[in-house]
């Protein structure tokens, strides 16, 4: 048996693809103009951890889950 997300989950899921690409977006704008090398680093960490999480919320659109 193969397990389909259900509309109501894949709209949730985008929005928060969304969400996570335009943290991504401001982090990596942000850590260029950061002077402070703590702040430059946690942006630059965080931006990592967007990454990671976005292509996670990929896999939930791309990838189909099967049942065993």
């Amino acid at each position: 048996m193969v397990k389909y997300l259900g509309l109501h989950e894949t709209l949730d899921v985008h929005e928060i693809l969304t969400l996570k690409n335009l943290s991504l977006t401001k982090t990596s704008t942000m850590s260029k103009l950061a002077q402070d090398t703590e702040l430059k680093a946690i942006l630059e960490q965080d931006a990592h951890t967007c990454s990671q999480h976005i292509k996670e919320l990929q896999q939930f659109l791309t990838k189909r889950e099967e049942l065993q």
